[in-house]
């Protein structure tokens, strides 16, 4: 019995010491993944409105180096907060403990990425690397903040190729103050979310949630995964206490202590508004200062005053030239309040994917700031961080998503604009010159509006050899010789960016014998579409556009057009295709058309879209032959 009873406690130390071997990982949870996290809970404790306590314990398994990047070792604080019972310990492919490290290990940074200037943000972050893969990091800490206003939401993960093995989230409310959540189902199934409820103890949690591939076309996590929200119908923010039962009472707060603590005007700014001598319309007043205000500052973030959300004083701006879009936005409405145009501080949520406020769950959200002002003709929007965006245009990271508009009576959540397809536009006019040593010379006319206008503002702030080198990378489906790009034009009240090119490129056509060969389309999009058959999850085409081409070529000389491929027409319900070509002497006119629909759409129909935009790219690379005479 003895040696039976060493031989079990040896072998129960041996299995206790291997803590989570990788070899215990689900192989479903291996596939497409980066990183598994084996365990991910959290305990939120409120304790009193402005005191709540969160304890962490996360163990993420990396497999490979590009998982590095997504088990960073760090705490995010502020001032303030109290971060206790720091824990690291990281055990290799076995799981046997390699090392184990404690908050005296970890340095402390300001949170200032590019672009941040003053923050009250600081990390507590510890740097590590392992020579060998897979390995386990157990990390665990402790949190007392006294903002009660932001509780995170809980998601299985934020980005792809994680998978997660077990979450759970529990929220104990001894504060006698109602709780509200809010459970979002994944319209996909991908995942679910267990809860029960004992009153004060809440608990959710996920289990064996397979990562998301990082595949073509796949709409943000976000869009995908589950998620619960969480709002204290009482808060605090700061030492500022306020009620969250709806978008009225929450309003009326974040006007009360955010927006009029800051709208106080100076001599200095009236001066300023009455120098500009405004008149006309609503619309002219308003551009007229905007244009003005863009000139004289510049974007800096400013993370400081009540948790970062308080807008830097308008006198500030006005001295120093610079702010935040908070700052910025409300600087741009003490002058409009000096012109006597009321407007809107607007908070949103800024990024690739359109995310809304929910109407039906109020809560503390967005990372944005910008301005509404609204007239008899419709709502006039600014941003205000770009001293080179068009006056009323909004660009896509905060088109097609709600505000929450900020006014005296509480919030009101408005649309931003929609761009439809014929807004978001694409135009060449080209004159190509065939020569017989397979050269082209190219003189091209190119405008953009809507979304392409916004992907086309870059080339403001490059240098004339910059942009040379953008032209080559971004056509590089032309062999150039040389390109310039002239008469380069931001026209900031159409929204319109244009300019001209004069390019040589080589082998655009092939001689053979006494034949030319050559393609109908010289600059194009030339992406490779590629068919998927086990296709896992829906695909998202973020914009709708329309591009219109007309390309004049002129033969060279002792040839004649022999062959003409016929006229394209393809419709889909993901757009349609359009080339048509048409002989005139010693020139060729061709017509490109293509429109592009946005939407979400069902993984079944990923390889038809692929099929359509294949059908495309071979009318584009439609042959035209030509004889010689």
């Amino acid at each position: 019995m003895k040696i039976l009873l060493l031989g079990a406690l040896s072998t129960a130390s041996i299995y206790f010491a291997q803590t989570y071997p990788a070899s215990a990982i689900p192989e479903n949870l291996k596939k497409n993944a980066d990183v598994v996290i084996r365990k991910d809970f959290t305990t939120a404790q409120i304790n009193k409105i402005d005191e709540i306590r969160y304890q962490f314990n996360t163990v993420t398994t990396v497999l490979n180096k590009d998982g590095d990047s997504k088990a960073l070792i760090y705490i995010p604080y502020t001032k303030g907060d109290n971060v206790s019972d720091v824990k690291v310990t990281i055990y290799d492919e076995a799981g046997k403990k390699v090392k184990s490290f404690s908050k005296s290990d970890f340095g402390d940074f300001a949170n200032n990425s590019q672009g941040v200037f003053y923050s009250d943000n600081r990390i507590l972050g510890l740097s590590y690397t392992s020579a060998y893969y897979p390995y386990t990091v157990d990390f665990s800490y402790q949190i007392t903040n006294e903002n009660t206003i932001f509780i995170p939401d809980f998601v299985p993960f934020s980005s792809p190729n994680i998978s997660l093995e077990e979450a759970q989230f529990k929220i104990i409310n001894k504060s006698g103050i109602e709780l509200r959540t809010k459970t979002y189902p994944s319209k996909y199934n991908y995942g679910s979310v267990i809860a029960s409820d004992n009153g004060s103890e809440k608990t959710y949690s996920y289990k064996n949630i397979p990562a998301i591939d990082d595949a073509q076309m796949l709409p943000q996590p976000v869009k995908i995964l589950p998620k619960v929200s969480f709002a204290l119908a009482k808060f605090n923010l700061e030492g500022k206490q306020g009620t969250l039962n709806n978008w009225t009472d929450f309003g009326t707060w974040y006007y009360t202590n955010l927006v009029e603590p800051v709208s106080a005007s100076t001599p200095a700014i009236k001066a300023e508004v009455a120098a500009l001598k405004l008149e006309g319309t609503t619309e002219e007043k308003v551009k007229k200062l905007y244009q003005y205000m863009q000139t004289k500052t510049r974007y800096i973030f400013v993370g400081l005053g009540i948790g970062g959300w308080l807008p830097m004083l308008p006198d500030e701006v006005h001295k120093k030239g610079y702010g935040d879009c908070k700052g910025l936005t409300n600087y741009m409405k003490t002058l409009l309040n000096e012109a006597g145009i009321p407007s809107n501080y607007c908070v949103i949520n800024s990024g690739s994917s359109q995310v809304s406020f929910d109407p039906e769950f109020p809560a503390m959200g967005g990372n944005h700031a910008i301005l509404m002002v609204p007239t008899d003709k419709g709502n006039i929007w600014l941003e205000n961080t770009s001293q080179q965006i068009a006056f009323n245009h909004l660009s896509y990271s905060t088109a097609d998503r709600n505000v929450l508009a900020v006014t005296k009576k509480g919030i009101e959540l408005i649309s931003t604009p929609t761009y439809t397809a014929e807004q978001n536009t694409e135009k060449q006019n080209l004159k190509i010159t065939l020569s017989e040593d397979s050269t082209i010379k190219g003189e091209g006319q190119f405008s953009y509006t809507g979304s392409q206008y916004d992907s086309n503002l870059s080339y403001t702030y490059l240098s004339p050899k910059e942009r040379i080198e953008s032209m080559k990378s971004r056509f590089d489906v032309l062999n150039f010789e040389k390109v310039e790009m002239k008469d380069f034009v931001n026209d900031k009240d159409n929204a319109l960016v244009k300019f001209n090119l004069d390019f040589k490129a080589n082998n655009y056509s092939k001689t053979t014998g006494a034949n030319m060969i050559f393609r109908a389309v010289p600059i194009f999009s030339n992406y490779h579409y590629k068919t998927d058959e086990n296709r896992e999850l829906p695909f998202e085409i973020g914009q709708s556009f329309e591009d219109e081409y007309e390309i004049d070529f002129i033969l060279p000389k002792n040839y004649k057009i022999d062959e003409v491929p016929q006229n394209v027409t393809i419709n889909s319900e993901f757009g349609t295709y359009k080339l048509t070509l048409v002989k005139n002497g010693e020139s060729l006119k061709v017509n490109r058309f293509i429109k592009i629909n946005k939407g979400i759409f069902p993984k079944e129909k990923y390889n038809d879209y692929v099929s359509f935009r294949k059908k495309a790219l071979n009318g584009d690379n439609a042959k035209i032959l030509l004889t010689k005479i």
